[in-house]
């Protein structure tokens, strides 16, 4: 759950910026659910390639963090009797 708990790590900096509430464990299912969103937000090809500014080394990078987090928080759902979110994007 490293890479579950890093992207959380990073999600709380970005909601501290803008005066969002920070999440932490155990995630609710509104939390899952929001987590996922994000993950999906992230993967789309606008943002996964910084709309064509992003090098290939960066996106792959990026993609293999995400689907990782993605698998991991899937993971977390099962473990902790969460309905599992679905990443669409």
């Amino acid at each position: 759950m490293k890479n579950l708990e890093t992207y959380l790590e990073q999600k709380n900096q970005w909601n501290a910026i803008f005066g969002h509430t920070a999440i932490s464990f155990p995630l609710s299912q509104a939390d899952a659910n929001d987590l996922m969103n994000s993950i999906a937000s992230e993967l789309s090809p606008e943002n996964l390639h910084c709309d064509g500014e992003a090098s290939i080394t960066h996106v792959r990078k990026k993609a293999k963090f995400l689907d990782r987090v993605q698998t991991e928080l899937e993971q977390y759902c099962l473990n902790n009797w969460l309905d599992t979110p679905e990443c669409i994007y």
